[in-house]
């Protein structure tokens, strides 16, 4: 409980609510950071220092396989980089979604990482870690009982999709967080976790209005994304009580009334609410004003706490073994035909695939046709060149590297009308073409469950270092 007295101590007047300065070290730790801001963030003396190390935004290839987004060795380099200066100033470290996806694996490889460099720089602290991996039973129970609901278009959950997950995780709010501060954690390391809670958990304790306070954690955990022009250097948050003030500690970069509000509006579908496991977040009432050139304060955010506790979910299921086919072509012929030839070229391979393969998918993708978005309506003139993705996903990488070589072969030379040559029309960037891509996943669970209580699905871990 020493940091929140301290704190407490140190913007508790006569008043109320001095301020309270929140440095957030990166919108994503592991992809390096701006050296010159972190240290002019932790030049400004912040009573705290957190970081997003996680997201469902790279896919589900993470999650599902236990691996990290960053090399380990940019992970490790940027958690020592905010560790020291955490320690230097004794001030908590909060850290959320470990290793990119969150789970036990991405949690105990990020902790060794800390116990590492603690070892190595002769460190010493009080290391917190919050697991976010909920029981099958637990979610099946709730499946059962009907307290389980889609997002983002997802179907309705079934038992048999929560008994495929190969890994199911929570995302844990504020109140995980609070009791890892509870107990004398220096530095806390959470499994998946929500953004905000990073940032609002000590606060909170002490006493801020929960509206503006949820307000800035969901800026700040970007960093100086919210800023013109947006950047992932180091980014400080001042609360005054009823507000907050934003500063990047990047001086080429402003946080405007404009940016601000706008970014307010991130991963959103709703421009007023922003809903977490503990309240709703409404900024709908909120005030955008400019101090300076480079400064915003923010107020007038409101919080209503949750009725119902929720918690939203993630799991994963494997797909197969993936291999990837890259080719190129810059023959009009070639290209004013693939919607013919690429059905033809499948069902041919098809034809001439050994009995005992196994089942199989493809997905082609057509860069400079429909790779990124599917036109409504063709253009009016055929692109100069295209570039062919093609995915196999198979049971195993032999299967999945067969199909694709067969693919090759007859894409290569197949007959079409029009066609002037049997051969060249198309062109291979890398020899061999065929990638071994790798366990492929999909998101089976990405839902919202309602839940009794918060405490006994995040254990906090406590170790001194």
């Amino acid at each position: 409980m020493k940091h929140v007295e301290r704190t407490a101590a140190a913007v508790k007047t006569n008043g109320g609510l001095g301020p309270l300065r929140v440095l957030s070290a990166s919108g994503q730790l592991g992809y390096g950071l701006p050296a010159a801001a972190l240290s002019q963030g932790f030049a400004r003396r912040p009573h705290l220092v957190g970081a997003d190390m996680g997201s469902v935004d790279p896919g589900p290839g993470y999650l599902g396989s236990g691996t990290m987004g960053p090399s380990p060795e940019g992970a490790k380099a940027d958690l020592a980089a905010v560790l020291r200066g955490a320690r230097a100033l004794d001030i908590p470290m909060l850290i959320g979604s470990a290793g990119t996806g969150g789970a036990r694996p991405h949690l105990e490889a990020t902790a060794g990482m800390l116990r590492a460099i603690a070892h190595e720089q002769g460190l010493h602290f009080r290391l917190a870690t919050i697991a976010a991996d909920l029981p099958r039973e637990t979610v099946l129970k709730a499946v059962r009982a009907g307290r389980v609901r889609p997002l983002g278009g997802m179907p309705e959950l079934s038992e048999t999709e929560v008994r495929q997950a190969n890994v199911i995780v929570g995302q844990m709010g504020t109140e995980a967080f609070q009791r890892a501060l509870a107990a004398g954690a220096d530095v806390i390391l959470a499994g998946r976790a929500c953004d905000t809670a990073i940032f609002a958990a000590l606060p909170g304790l002490i006493g801020y209005p929960m509206g503006p306070l949820m307000h800035m954690a969901k800026i700040v955990e970007c960093a100086s994304l919210c800023c013109v022009p947006g950047g992932r250097d180091a980014m400080l948050a001042t609360l005054d009580g009823d507000g907050f003030v934003l500063e990047s500690m990047n001086p080429a970069r402003a946080a405007t009334p404009l940016s601000v509000a706008a970014h307010s509006l991130y991963e959103q579908d709703n421009p007023f609410e922003v809903f977490e496991p503990e309240g709703c977040l409404r900024v709908d009432a909120a005030r955008y004003e400019a101090l300076d050139a480079r400064r915003a304060r923010v107020s007038g955010a409101t919080w209503t706490p949750a009725r119902q506790l929720t918690l939203k979910i993630e799991g994963t299921t494997r797909l197969g073994e993936r291999c990837l086919l890259l080719c190129a072509t810059a023959d009009p012929r070639v290209i004013a035909n693939l919607d013919s030839i690429l059905p033809a070229v499948e069902r041919n391979v098809q034809g001439m695939l050994p009995a005992d393969l196994g089942a199989y998918s493809l997905h082609v993708r057509r860069y400079g046709i429909d790779g990124v978005l599917d036109w409504p309506t063709p253009p009016k003139a055929p692109p100069r060149e295209v570039f062919l993705l093609l995915e196999f996903v198979a049971p195993s990488m032999a299967a999945a590297k067969t199909v694709a070589a067969m693919t090759k072969q007859y894409l290569l030379h197949h007959g079409f009308p029009g066609r002037l040559s049997t051969g060249g029309n198309l062109a291979f960037p890398l020899t061999p073409p065929e990638v071994e891509a790798g366990t492929a996943y999909r998101f089976n669970i990405y839902h919202v469950m309602d839940v009794a209580e918060l405490p006994p699905l995040f254990p906090v871990s406590l170790e001194d270092l």
